[in-house]
């Protein structure tokens, strides 16, 4: 019996037929703004920051034991219309008012019939190098109010 383990020309057969059937990384597609719809998910995004507002600020920071909660409401933009973005936690440090931020695998939440902008656990805010776009600040999308309304089949 070996003591030392080495691969057997069938596992390395195994390891490498395993590598090529696993889908590499695909490149992001990037939305604009006015693209973003009720209820869809998995956009990445370029936008401003252009500004931010604490809404919820709850929990004792002195405390290991009990986490903050942190929430904060931005006004993020591109180029093509505006949308509120919902920062939680450690969110709400990357989101200041004037840093470009990549949002990736964003969601859209509705919130009392609006659109608000939101990436959980499953997404990622990364600080970007400046952009040289101006925010289109007329077009803001979470001004426009939806209803839901059911459909009756025949």
């Amino acid at each position: 019996m070996a003591t030392g383990k080495s691969p057997t020309p069938a596992s390395q057969e195994l390891q490498q037929t395993n590598a090529a059937a696993r889908p590499g990384l695909r490149k992001p597609v990037f939305v604009k703004i006015e693209q973003l719809k009720p209820g869809t998910n998995g956009h990445t995004l370029i936008v401003k920051v252009v500004s931010s507002n604490t809404v919820l600020q709850k929990g004792r920071s002195v405390s290991q034991h009990l986490r903050q909660t942190r929430i904060a409401e931005c006004l993020v933009g591109d180029e093509t219309g505006t949308i509120l973005f919902t920062a939680r936690n450690d969110q709400v440090d990357q989101v200041k008012p004037g840093t470009t931020i990549i949002l990736r695998n964003a969601k859209i939440d509705m919130f009392k019939g609006s659109m608000r902008l939101a990436v959980d656990k499953w997404g990622r805010i990364e600080i970007a190098d400046p952009e040289d776009f101006v925010v289109k600040e007329d077009n803001n999308l979470s001004l426009v109010e939806y209803e839901l309304v059911n459909v009756a089949e025949e």
